[in-house]
């Protein structure tokens, strides 16, 4: 393993977001086909938040037998992106080292880290799964 290596080497990038304003249906249904756990929520290209699987479970009725389209419903009129989405994020530079994210993962909080610049413009997305990812490849 190269210590030196950047996190924007082994992130995501080409990222399904969404915009602040959006609904909460259209976020489930993208995490849905696209088979995602994060979706980053900006404004413009400003990260503002990210909005995971997690957040949207803890809101989900179709465990209780509702449908898709009824728990949509349910979603849109009594909550907001805004209010769902994790505003305090930890972010990491497309500089900082491999190392350092790896390091933030293993806290074991989170399993994604929003790649920023220094506008505070989304540049990618390591999860711990590009982090796998690129351990395996070192072997």
């Amino acid at each position: 393993m190269k210590k030196k290596e950047s996190v924007s080497q082994i992130a995501s990038t080409g990222l399904i977001t969404i915009q602040l304003g959006q609904k909460l249906s259209e976020a489930r249904k993208l995490m849905q086909v696209n088979q995602i756990h994060h979706v980053p929520v900006l404004q413009g290209q400003k990260l503002m938040g990210i909005l995971s699987a997690v957040d949207l479970a803890t809101l989900s009725l179709t465990s209780f037998g509702s449908d898709e389209q009824a728990n949509d419903t349910m979603l849109d009129k009594q909550f907001s992106v805004e209010e769902v989405m994790s505003k305090n994020m930890v972010t990491v530079k497309p500089t900082d080292p491999i190392r350092e994210a790896a390091e933030i993962l293993a806290e074991g909080h989170f399993h994604s880290l929003p790649i920023v610049d220094k506008e505070g413009n989304l540049q990618g997305l390591v999860t711990s799964t590009d982090l796998i990812r690129y351990l395996l490849s070192q072997y």
